[in-house]
């Protein structure tokens, strides 16, 4: 005779939603898996193969032996490759006991947060973020303080937010440049005026996401905080990865370089969770930095081919209104002109939400509410798919939208 359970969990898992944007993807996936044609811009990675000289790289490894634990913090093969990366691309000099792989960007980030966050400490996080930021803060028993901005500001923290939004209780600011979801690139100007602030708080660490910088588009150019601020260095984590740029999301190898007492506690912790990334991964990573980087160039010239295709096929459609992002691969467009209208069904579009939904069901576009990302009022668009898919869901949306009363 067996009885009920009364094991609890923590109340901490009870402030956290499911990623949306990885909900959105398993939702395309049950549709597809039941029939339904469906039009996927919630692809947040790129929808071509790793590089062959890549794989290739990967395959010798595992051939050679490359299926045992590495050090917590990395190879130093991939350590020394990342150091180099660092210096010749981004002219920023750190030396390998400064850097961290890890399985991901993603778990670099949760083991940084982990590592300093006590309770109740403040996050400072512009909107619109990527989505996981605020839950990963709550998840560490921080406290996510989320700063605005607008499209007036071009979807950018302005020093005055900044200001508004530190507390004696701020332990970080996360900027993302290129940014998820909306593309902004921070100038070197705009850099340096947040920074100026910074220099007047010191308990603040300041975390910078660079994860798309090679997809930078026209004449944006992209900037670490430590280029124009190189005095913050001895508080500034640059979390990277080669997941985007080169097509592994998969292979699941992140990167982060800062200050060594830093370093060293995220690989404490790496060394009581995960262990380490994974060595083939590593191996592959580490002829992805120092190998040919044609495929760079080509798949930003490619993405920067498809925003201008998207843009421009959503740019005759009423009620939504979009400008031409400067790097990543999404668009953030503005779906404000459609709210208060109803679908043929009758039911009243109060929100992104449920645009979302009714572009879903009623044409098969999938997308990701701008809600999700702290921003109510927009959707975010991946282009990171065919120009054929891109033109049929831009006529799918418009024959929705024209459906609308």
């Amino acid at each position: 005779m067996s009885t009920a359970s009364t094991a609890s969990f923590s109340s901490r898992l009870a402030q956290v939603k499911p990623s949306p944007s990885v909900a959105a993807k398993a939702r395309v996936d049950a549709l597809r898996a039941a029939g339904r044609d469906i039009i996927d811009f919630t692809i947040g990675e790129p929808d071509f193969p790793t590089p062959e000289h890549i794989v290739q790289a990967g395959a010798r490894a595992l051939a050679e032996g490359a299926t045992r634990y590495t050090g917590s913090a990395g190879t130093p093969a991939l350590r020394r490759a990342i150091c180099a990366k660092l210096q010749r691309e981004n002219r920023l000099d750190f030396q390998p006991g400064q850097v961290i792989v890890g399985t991901g960007a993603k778990q670099l980030i949760f083991n940084a947060f982990a590592a300093t966050l006590n309770e109740d400490d403040e996050v400072v996080i512009p909107a619109p973020y990527w989505v996981s930021y605020p839950d990963m803060v709550l998840l560490n028993g921080g406290t996510p303080v989320i700063a605005p901005s607008s499209a007036a500001t071009g979807f950018k923290l302005t020093p005055e937010a900044l200001r508004q939004a530190l507390t004696p209780r701020s332990r970080w600011l996360v900027l993302n440049t290129p940014n998820n979801p909306s593309g902004a690139i921070y100038t070197e100007s705009e850099l340096g005026a947040l920074c100026e602030v910074l220099r007047g708080f010191p308990a603040v660490r300041v975390m910078t996401d660079e994860i798309y910088e090679h997809f930078a588009y026209g004449g944006a150019r992209h900037l670490s905080p430590l280029n124009v601020a190189p005095d913050l260095a001895d508080r500034t984590l640059v979390v990277n990865g080669v997941s985007k740029a080169y097509a592994m999301t998969g292979w699941r190898v992140g990167y982060a370089a800062g200050p060594l007492d830093l370093i060293r506690a995220m690989t404490l912790l790496a060394s009581q969770t995960t262990t380490c990334a994974s060595a083939v991964g590593q191996a592959a990573a580490v002829t992805a930095l120092e190998g040919p980087q044609e495929c760079v160039a080509q798949a930003r010239d490619l993405f920067e081919q498809r925003r201008d295709r998207m843009v421009s096929g959503l740019a005759t459609i009423p009620g939504v209104s979009c400008s031409s992002p400067d790097g990543a691969f999404y668009l953030f467009p503005s779906v404000q002109g459609l709210l208060g209208k109803t679908t043929p069904q009758g039911r009243l579009l109060a929100g992104d939400p449920d645009v979302a939904a009714y572009l879903l069901d009623a044409v098969g576009v999938a997308s990701v509410d701008g809600s999700s990302y702290g921003m109510p009022g927009y959707l975010r668009l991946s282009f990171a798919t065919s120009a054929a898919e891109i033109d049929r869901g831009c006529a799918a949306i418009a024959q929705a939208v024209a459906a609308l009363r």
